[in-house]
């Protein structure tokens, strides 16, 4: 029987993504196509080698670029539509899991401020 080390682990929680008070986060001018977007956000927990980070993540509405990092994120309100370049067309909105490719090239042209719990490896 093997048992896990949880002593250098952060505690377990729980939060509601719907209330939870987020933090400007930068947007870098170039990525915006179109509209006034702005982007605030919350990481919850990040791993001591900053290879993994987990938050909840917000953007109003706008058209912006991204280039993205190994990602699942659950969509809690808002929608969204992201074109992947090279790929498909993912229409995401409340309730909509979503898995985006480190590199994949993404156009961001969010119709309702869009709010989403994530994880990210990189």
């Amino acid at each position: 029987m093997s048992t896990s080390d949880h002593s250098a682990a952060p505690a377990s929680f729980s939060v509601t993504v719907a209330d939870v008070e987020l933090e400007p986060e930068d947007l870098d001018p170039a990525q915006i196509v179109s509209g006034e977007p702005v982007v605030t956000g919350k990481v919850l927990w990040e791993s001591p080698d900053g290879s993994q980070v987990r938050g909840i993540w917000q953007i109003t509405p706008g058209v912006v670029t991204d280039t993205e990092a190994n990602e699942l994120f659950v969509v809690v309100s808002g929608r969204a539509t992201v074109e992947v370049e090279g790929g498909g067309t993912l229409e995401v909105g409340p309730g909509s899991a979503c898995v985006l490719r480190e590199g994949d090239k993404t156009t961001w042209t969010v119709h309702e401020t869009l709010r989403k719990a994530y994880h990210i490896s990189y």
